[in-house]
């Protein structure tokens, strides 16, 4: 099966390689370290201690790991702890947030790249975040007999349409899980339809709600909004993980609004890095003055209500702080097709969450939001300004929702030290594996 598996990504890389090359050539897109992705040369860990390798996808799953890993330290302290990660913004967030802990890429699932990064990084047990299920890279740790974990799993409408074409690979390989946790019953029921066994399902909840912050005095808060002159009696509308053309509904928004509500102050955030100077232009082709975070020392201080700048927040793993700053959070990646991005995090913060119809990828947290009269949906891009201003006019309703998200947030907790008994439990009879020649 592995050479099979093998031709077929062969196959789609191939058909691929055009994009591949206009993504990097043409759009500057960065691909990470390819001897590392291509043929797992990861490095070589030289301790002798067990080791437990977690896999995060990209940047919110890498953030989410911040409490898995904590207590996994404090209950396995002999243990290393390896994160990997697929994306060049995720891998650099995981080396910001965990410098304690090695950090690479995941190999591209060719049997010869799993190989070599199982022989490099010999763990004693695997964790996969949410749903990365990569048949070459399972069934070559199963033949090691490293045991391996799916946590916070999740399979979304549009997975669930696609995975179950394949549906005899996956009856194939879901059961050589060890454990698979999952977010809810609904879950469950469609990883039990591709193959899993019951056996193997443990219901924990969502670890994204226990990494929440609910206070919006701690330091990181606090910090950034003082380097951007954030003033306590102001009315932030941070809109955050924005795609095109978000950027510019919130700059019409606060043209359109700022003179009839002079303490409103407008932060952008865009969702990638690469659109940092594309929406650094578009700010200043407006004629609006604009503060970015790299740019800041820590003594800045704008004070003229005249000219006060338009904030962006041009830096990594800072926004899940900065929403602390936020009187209206709009999440992002919901006007456009993407699906939405994470309404948790601001909603910790009780801030009034609005979101546009694209939210697929957070399908459970938006129903959880919506049916606690928490968040509000901005239908269409031209509804953007009327649904700020109706916030803007009625601050009570909007101090209401956000405290009903706040509370929705608190109620939710729980499900990370469940998910770390289910990964002591797997790790703790077994005794180290030994490193391939």
């Amino acid at each position: 099966m592995s050479w099979l598996l093998n031709l077929a990504y062969l196959s789609v890389a191939i058909l691929a390689a055009p994009w591949l090359v206009y993504r990097r050539m043409i759009l500057k897109k960065r691909i990470g370290d390819w001897r590392q992705k291509l043929f797992g040369e990861l490095p070589l860990r030289n301790s002798q201690r067990p080791c437990i390798w977690l896999h995060a996808v990209s940047v919110g799953e890498v953030v989410q790991l911040g409490p898995v890993l904590e207590q996994l330290q404090a209950q396995l302290p002999q243990h290393d702890l390896w994160i990997s990660t697929t994306t060049v913004t995720g891998y650099e967030v995981a080396q910001k947030l965990y410098p304690q802990h090695s950090v690479s890429y995941f190999p591209i699932d060719f049997s010869w790249s799993v190989a070599r990064a199982l022989d490099r990084v010999v763990p004693s047990a695997i964790v996969l975040v949410e749903l990365e299920l990569w048949p070459n890279f399972i069934m070559a740790a199963r033949h090691r007999q490293i045991p391996i974990l799916l946590i916070n799993g999740r399979v979304s409408d549009r997975s669930y349409r696609s995975y179950r074409w394949i549906r005899p690979l996956l009856s194939r390989i879901l059961p050589q899980l060890q454990q698979i946790a999952v977010q809810n019953q609904t879950y469950a029921n469609r990883l039990l339809d591709m193959g899993a066994n019951p056996q193997q399902i443990t219901i924990t909840g969502s670890i994204k709600f226990d990494r929440v912050e609910t206070n919006r005095q701690n330091a990181r808060t606090l910090e950034i909004g003082h380097s951007f002159g954030v003033q306590a009696d102001e009315t932030l509308l941070i809109a955050g993980s924005t795609q095109a053309p978000e950027e510019e509904l919130a700059l019409a928004a606060y043209r359109s609004l700022h003179e009839e509500f002079p303490k409103l102050r407008l932060m952008l955030v865009p969702r990638h890095k690469e659109r940092f100077e594309e929406v650094a232009s578009l700010i200043e082709r407006g004629g609006w003055p604009l503060l970015k975070r790299s740019r800041i020392s820590q003594d800045s201080k704008f004070n003229d209500n005249a000219n006060r700048p338009i904030l962006m927040l041009d830096t990594l793993g800072e926004l899940s702080a900065c929403w602390g700053l936020a009187y209206i959070a709009f999440v992002g990646g919901s006007l456009s097709r993407r699906g939405g991005q994470n309404m948790i995090e601001p909603a910790g913060y009780g801030a009034a969450i609005l979101f546009g119809p694209h939210t697929h990828n957070f399908k459970d947290v938006v129903a959880l939001l919506l049916d606690a009269d928490a968040a509000q949906v901005i239908s269409r891009p031209e509804d953007f300004t009327s649904a700020i201003r109706a916030l803007l006019v009625n601050p009570q309703q909007a101090s209401e929702m956000g405290h009903r998200a706040q509370q929705l947030v608190t109620m939710q907790r729980g499900a990370t030290r469940q998910t770390v008994d289910l990964i002591v439990a797997a790790v703790a009879p077994k005794n180290r594996i030994k490193r391939a020649a």
